[in-house]
């Protein structure tokens, strides 16, 4: 049986980590038996980030990675897709991956409003004496990180005018659809599903979680993908 290695639940989530949802819904769809096992601390894992599979005795790190091992193993998650689909479905995975969850990261680790709950839910297992101290030192450096890679000098309005061209994007492959390529979900889904359900689910509204909760496509699609972990 796989192990899922995972952040455990949080915000009312599979997991506090929007790759970890994903890695349970391609090992849902795979139809592989799995079982989860939670930790706080990865450290000791191959990129020391998580989600991370346990199967024939080795350690797969990476989601993409974990993909890869399960299509190994027989899985068909783009199953029936034309070769244009696959190439919009790569896509669509990137534009979750590469930039839909940095503007997660800075709605959780930026706001003000936001980040107690945050630092409590990410950091419970530090020591309550230092625990302040260690986050606002991981946070700092988080922060830093995303002002260098671009999203961070941004406000949320002018952050949210970036992402309307993407949301605009999954509402036009649903429009007709349950999910992104069809009746069926595709390894597509198990990316962009939980990114929007990170969305809504960071503590606090945030322009971008109320975008998303106004637009009844979308909110019908976030239930959808989750249901596949039911």
């Amino acid at each position: 049986m796989i192990t899922l290695l995972t952040y455990p639940p949080a915000f009312g989530q599979f997991s506090g980590s929007p790759f970890c949802i994903k890695a349970a819904h391609l090992l849902n769809l795979s139809g592989q038996r799995w079982k989860r096992e939670n930790t706080l601390d990865p450290r000791m894992m191959p990129h020391q980030k998580l989600p991370v599979i346990r199967a024939e005795d080795q350690l797969i790190a990476d989601s993409d990675m974990i993909r890869a091992y399960l299509e190994s193993q027989g899985a068909r998650f783009d199953a029936g897709l034309s070769d244009i689909d696959r190439a919009t479905s790569r896509a669509f995975i990137r534009m979750a991956e590469e930039h839909i969850y940095f503007h997660i990261v800075l709605d959780r680790w930026a706001n003000e409003d936001a980040w107690p709950e945050v630092r409590e839910t990410y950091f419970s297992s530090v020591p309550r004496l230092i625990r302040g101290m260690v986050a606002n030192k991981i946070r700092k450096n988080l922060l830093s990180a995303m002002r260098v890679q671009g999203l961070g000098r941004f406000t949320p309005e002018q952050r949210l005018a970036r992402l309307e061209p993407d949301l605009d994007a999954i509402v036009a492959r649903l429009w007709q659809n349950r999910f992104l390529f069809g009746d069926t979900p595709t390894a597509a889904d198990a990316s962009v599903g939980p990114m929007l359900s990170a969305a809504l689910s960071s503590p606090g509204e945030t322009p971008m979680s109320s975008r998303i909760r106004e637009n009844a496509v979308l909110m019908g699609y976030v239930e959808r993908v989750e249901e596949m972990l039911h």
